[in-house]
């Protein structure tokens, strides 16, 4: 059953690729003045692992398993993945610029799978964002940051500082929407990653220590 719904997934992402997207605009927050040079996003830069229950809907296709997260220097993390039965399905170790892949299912040893994870990874792990503009609103703060063609909003919960959203954005056209909800600024309890131009979504679940024994 689980190599049937890992063929199925790689054939649906083989055509992902005709849909297109919208162009996004920031909507209800104004233009202010900010003294913020850079912001970040601390929920994986602790030392300790990650660890989450995963479940990957990929238009018809749902994939669930284990996620670990493991910072292994400023620049460095090690994503690995297991089905629900411990299988191991995928292992990497990804940074800004660098990409090693440790091991995949060969069933998901597909060029299209790797690229989708590996730029999906690359986008949530990224930690320093240089502020180009800053917003606001009723409930958030907001920040944009701009890197050639990539856009990043950021939006701050203004009562507890917690990171809750980032939208990223290419040649103006919103591409993922990673949303948080946390209690604290180095980890996440579950994040929900969200394709806007592709039927794709992630989520991730904290697996509590009372779960994990």
């Amino acid at each position: 059953m689980q190599r049937l719904q890992l063929q199925s997934l790689v054939y649906s992402l083989v055509f992902l690729l005709l849909v297109s997207c919208k162009s996004y605009q920031l909507t209800d927050a104004k233009l202010v003045q900010s003294s913020e040079k850079t912001v970040e996003n601390l929920y994986f830069s602790s030392g300790e692992d990650y660890v989450y229950k995963c479940q990957m809907d990929i238009y018809k296709n749902h994939v669930s398993g284990i996620l670990i997260i493991k910072k292994l220097n400023e620049t460095t993390h090690r994503v690995a993945m297991t089905s629900d039965f411990g299988n191991k399905l995928i292992d990497f170790e990804i940074s800004e610029n660098d990409f090693k892949l440790n091991y995949v299912l060969p069933d998901l040893d597909k060029k299209i799978v790797i690229n989708f994870l590996k730029n999906d990874f690359r986008e949530l792990l990224k930690r320093k964002f240089p502020v180009s503009e800053s917003f606001e609103n009723d409930h958030s703060k907001i920040y944009l940051s701009k890197a050639d063609k990539r856009a990043y909003y950021l939006f701050f919960n203004k009562e507890d500082g917690l990171l809750k959203n980032i939208i990223y954005t290419k040649n103006n056209k919103e591409k993922i929407d990673f949303s948080f909800a946390a209690k604290k600024h180095i980890f996440a309890d579950s994040l929900n990653l969200q394709h806007k131009d592709f039927k794709i979504n992630i989520k991730l679940f904290q697996i509590t220590e009372t779960e994990q024994n």
